[in-house]
Order: C-alpha cells, then structure tokens, then sequence
C-alpha cells in the first residue's frame, strides 16, 4: 500500500515489471535496463565476456530474414482494430526489419546443441532447455518488460534470437517451455541435429503497458562436428505453413489483472541462415605461419570442405514428430490434416475425433490458453489428450485431426471440391468459440460435440452437482476430466454403431 501510495498504479507497475523477486527492492542487476535505456550504454555481461576471440577456433556467419505480420490476418484488423489504442500496437507496427540482419558467431558455441552421452540413438530426443512449467505451476508473469539475463545453454538460444528483436524471452510464460532436440544423422565425425524451440518476444518497453509476441515454435537443424569445433550448416526458422502461426497479447492496465488483448496472425518469414560453413578465425601455413584470408589479388581464401558420408539417418519428417511428441504427450496419438483424416477413415471403417479451434492445438501457447474462459487448447492437451486411457481408445478405435477455424472457413468457400467444402461446413456449423470437440462419422455427419468450456466446467463440478446425465463419471479413474472424456468418446462409437455395421 506505501508502494502504491509512493509511486501510484503505473509507477508501481514499472517497478513491479523489474522487481523479478517481489521483495520491494531493486537490486542493480534487476534496475540494469532501466540504467542502460537512460544512459544508453550497455554494460559487457558475463555471457558476453566468454566470447574472447579463439585464436584457434572458427566463426560462423548467420543471417536474418524478416517479413513483419500481416496486419489483416489478425481478426481485431476485421473491425479496423476499433478500441485498440495505437500506442499498444506500437512495437509491433514498428517492427519491420530484424534488429541483426547478420552476425558473426563463435562455433564452439554451438555445442549447446550437441546430445548429452546417454542420448547418441537417433530420434531419441533430449532437453537443450528443460520446461519448468506445467498445467499445475500455472504460468510466468505477463508483467515483464525485460529478458532475464540467460544462463548455460540459454546463452546461444538468446542470442541467436536476439538477432530479430532485443528482447527475446528463452524461457515462455506457458507450458511447454524450452528447446528440445534429437540427432537426424551421424556420420563419422558429424551429427545433424534437429530441435524444436518455444521462446516469445516482449514488443513494448515503458512507458507503454507489455506486448508479447509469440511465435508457435521455432524449429531447425544443425550439421555441426562431434567436437563442437566445425558448424557445416545451420538453419532457424518460425513455420509459415499453417495460416496462423503467432499468438499476440497486450496489457491495457498498470496490473497482472488487467484487462489483456488477444489476437492472433500471420508471420510469413522469421529465419536464421548460416551464409556458409564455419570458418577458422586466424589462418595458418603448413609451417604454422598466420597468413593473410585474402589472396594476393584481395579475395578472400576459398576454402574446400570435405563431403560427408552419413552412415545412419532418419527421415527430417520422423525427426519432427519425436519432438512434438517430447513436448506435446498427445502426439503419440497421430493428428492427420482434416481432409487426409477423413479418407483415413473411410478406408479404416473407423470415425474421426476432430478438435476445432480458434488459436492452434500444438503451437507452444494456442491463443485460447490465455481467453478468460476455462475452455482451451492448452488445458486439453495437458490433461486428458495426454492421458493412457484416452490415448489407447484413440489410437484403437478413431482417426484423429485438430483444424483452426479459419483454415475451415476457407476450406468451406473453396467449391472446387463440393465433398471437403461440406466436411468443413458441417464441423463449422457445431462449433462455439473457443474449442469444439467432434466426432463424426467419414462422410461428415456429426455423431456428438461438446465445447470445451462446457467440458471443462463439468468436470470441475462434484460428481452429484451434474444435472445432464449426458457424462457420467466413472469411478475407475481418479481424474474426472479422464473419465468425461473417455465417456465422450464411447458414447460416440455407441451412437456411430448402426453407421460402422451397414
């Protein structure tokens, strides 16, 4: 209260964005960036002083590509983003071109990336990062302007992203946090590495309220030698596949209860790119002279690499899924796209479990998670799509998808093919904001829905305070949420019976 007395709401806000540790004390490492953004010099940190230069290392040139959001693609730019201050929209307006467009590295480095020595089988994934979150610690502050300062293997990770935006946040305010990796290839002397990374982005400083912009993951791959002393390749990028792939929210209070924004968009390119492979900083004669990098008529060496013979590998595809599967449980159950489901499950014989929403179901946030209302992708695919139970029945007797509301609305004014237009106009014509449980049968029809809000308010409900008898809670799982669900689904195969049999 002396606090609030002291400084009022937004002063206080401030200082309770920098007091990391909420002990009402600004140590100096917690007031750095207020110092570095009024003096406008940046003390050298620890990280950074690791990076003396390695007479007998080698350099990695990267570079960045950057195409800003597509404004329109966010559903709040439908009513012209009416109510929606300018200045809360600033950071991102204003974020046009990648903070480094290149970047000169030290390769040892890299060796963040390299598997520990219990985790050499292909596919067999490992945590560069570990997630500390999950569905019962709940989430990090939304009250934060500036990055915690990076530790370990956070060091690389922050400061390959801090090539797009100063302010990268490794660690995400939601599960699953973290970067995870698995080998794609081995040769002799080489891995590829493949890894999956979940970081976001704090768009606005004081004394404009927080933004935060979070991509659905990053993924990409390293060819890097055993030693850690060679990069050959290396490519970071945000998937642009899907017609969704941000999550956006912003504060419009001095407060964590605030009253928060969502949105979500399109982000066509976010990429790093090696320009080449690794390359020694000094360069030395075979008398072990040091010699000039440019040849006598001023161009630079041209050095030969040797080709590389992978003796082991794993298609980029298997690799993919065994970190969704690392971060995502669910996944060991197979989600097909929409239309590929349904001919699944017609040549199967079995019925489709489809998951509409509005925000995505394996992106590191889906943008329901963080709605005022207990339905969300988030909590689903934390509780019972993770679930031995649920995912036994899936895998045995169901086909399985999850679809953006948006890419089904597309779908459905598409005539070209009148059978996929009428799929989508049949889940659309069941779904309720924000998440829409359906199973149907492989021509479409709809067999049983439930929305997720409803779903959830349910099982959060005493046993006896259920009035609908249309779930029954079973009393061999602990977890009641389980229970609906697993009751859910059966209850659709009961109804689907007379369909499967003719």
């Amino acid at each position: 209260e002396l606090a609030l007395k002291s400084l009022g709401s937004e002063g206080l806000f401030l200082f309770s964005s920098l007091d990391t540790n909420n002990d009402l004390y600004l140590s100096p490492e917690e007031f750095k960036p207020i110092a570095e953004k009024l003096t406008g010099v940046a003390p050298i940190s620890e990280f950074e002083e690791e990076e003396a230069p390695d007479p007998g290392g080698e350099t990695l040139s990267l570079v960045a590509k950057f195409q800003p959001l597509v404004m329109e693609t966010m559903t709040k730019s439908k009513d012209g983003f009416l109510g929606i201050s300018h200045v809360a929209l600033s950071g991102l307006r204003n974020w046009t071109a990648p903070a480094a467009p290149m970047s000169v590295m030290l390769a040892r480095h890299f060796k963040a990336f390299l598997p520990p020595k219990n985790k050499l089988d292909l596919g067999e994934p490992w945590w560069i990062i570990p997630s500390e979150l999950n569905i019962f610690t709940g989430y990090l502050s939304n009250n934060r302007f500036y990055p915690p300062p990076p530790k370990g293997k956070e060091i690389i990770i922050h400061k390959l992203l801090s090539m797009f935006h100063p302010r990268p946040f490794v660690k995400t305010r939601f599960a699953p946090q973290g970067a995870v990796a698995c080998i794609r290839a081995i040769s002799t002397f080489y891995y590829t590495i493949a890894f999956r990374i979940h970081a976001e982005f704090q768009l606005n400083e004081p004394p404009d309220f927080p933004f935060w912009f979070s991509p659905g993951q990053f993924t990409g791959h390293i060819i890097l030698s055993k030693d850690s002393s060679h990069v050959r390749e290396f490519k970071l990028f945000v998937p642009n596949n899907r017609s969704l792939n941000v999550d956006m929210e912003w504060l419009y209070g001095a407060s964590e209860s605030s009253n928060m924004e969502v949105d979500i968009g399109y982000l066509p390119q976010m990429e790093l790119e090696s320009t080449g492979p690794s390359i020694p900083s000094v360069i030395h004669d075979e008398n072990g002279n040091v010699i000039d990098s440019r040849d006598p008529s001023g161009e630079p060496i041209q050095f030969v690499f040797e080709e590389i013979t992978w003796q082991q590998e794993i298609p980029w595809e298997e690799a993919v899924h065994k970190l969704e599967v690392a971060m995502y449980p669910f996944k060991k159950v197979s989600y097909l796209p929409f239309t590929q489901a349904f001919e699944r499950a017609k040549a199967e014989k079995k019925l489709v479990h489809s998951i509409l929403l509005w925000g995505a179901l394996d992106d590191h946030k889906p943008l329901s998670a963080s709605l005022p209302v207990p339905g969300s992708g988030r909590t689903l695919r934390e509780t019972v799509l993770e679930s031995s139970p649920i995912l036994a029945l899936l895998n045995e007797s169901f086909i399985s998808s999850w679809s953006l509301v948006k890419e089904l609305e597309e779908l459905q004014s598409n005539r070209e093919n009148e059978f996929y237009s009428k799929l989508a106009e049949l889940h659309l014509e069941k779904y309720n904001f924000p998440v829409e449980m359906i199973i149907c049968l492989p021509n479409g029809t709809v067999i049983h829905h439930i929305n997720a809000n409803y779903f959830l308010d349910i099982t959060s409900m005493k046993p006896e305070d259920v009035e609908s008898s249309i779930f029954s809670f079973s009393t061999n799982f602990e977890d009641p949420s389980t229970a609906t669900y697993l009751q859910f689904l059966k209850e659709g195969l009961q109804r689907a019976k007379p369909y499967l049999q003719t």
